[in-house]
């Protein structure tokens, strides 16, 4: 990509961008000198207490951990998103489900929003990696996951959702019951077909997503 299609991109996602917020004053700074990178790997609130009761949970843990591997090997930065509302952070249910772990240098975004946005440095933690392509995995599939994939997509990201790598619980609204199954499906069926003039997006398995951007 040219400068000047970059310098349009970047400015078109600051004309996207909602208000600046106020983040935590007690959030550390992450330092990306030397971890650019056009994709990034997001990794969503995979913690022992959100996969509790969800669908394929142990297999979806095993597919992300062998996707984070990969994005490792492959010099493809992996951020994480933890909920420190529901779980006070170091705490047991807050920590990362095995065999999820992450690297010293690895950015941690903290969040209480279902939208991984909101309220957070995950904006800046992207510009500075330099991020255009989010690959994205976690938990819950019809809450953090559908809710920060949408939220990615209005900012002006090209967005890979990995298909067998998010999970949830069964649902009930309206004397009506959806399985986790359900959900998972039909998550992967809507985002297959999201469309924003000039981006791209995409639902693949684990083992089939690129880590590339195809900007």
């Amino acid at each position: 990509m040219t400068t000047g299609c970059m310098r349009a991109v970047s400015q078109a996602r600051r004309r996207h961008r909602p208000p600046a917020v106020t983040l935590r004053r007690d959030a550390p700074r992450w330092d990306a000198r030397g971890m650019t990178s056009a994709t990034a790997l997001l990794v969503i609130d995979l913690q022992r207490g959100v996969v509790v009761g969800c669908v394929d949970a142990d297999a979806v843990l095993e597919r992300t951990a062998r996707l984070v591997d990969r994005a490792r090997a492959e010099g493809v930065p992996v951020v994480w998103v933890q909920d420190h509302d529901d779980f006070p952070e170091s705490t047991d249910d807050w920590q990362l489900a095995l065999p999820l772990a992450r690297a010293d240098d690895e950015p941690l975004v903290r969040k209480d929003r279902r939208d991984a946005f909101v309220g957070t440095d995950l904006d800046e933690v992207l510009e500075r990696l330099g991020a255009q392509h989010l690959v994205v995995a976690g938990a819950q599939t019809d809450y953090c996951v559908r809710t920060t994939t949408q939220a990615a997509a209005v900012r002006g990201f090209d967005v890979t959702l990995v298909s067998d790598a998010h999970t949830t619980t069964d649902a009930e609204h309206d004397g009506v019951v959806i399985t986790g199954e359900q959900i998972v499906a039909h998550t992967n069926m809507y985002f297959a077909g999201l469309r924003y003039p000039g981006q791209h997006f995409a639902v693949e398995t684990h083992d089939r997503v690129e880590l590339t951007s195809r900007r």
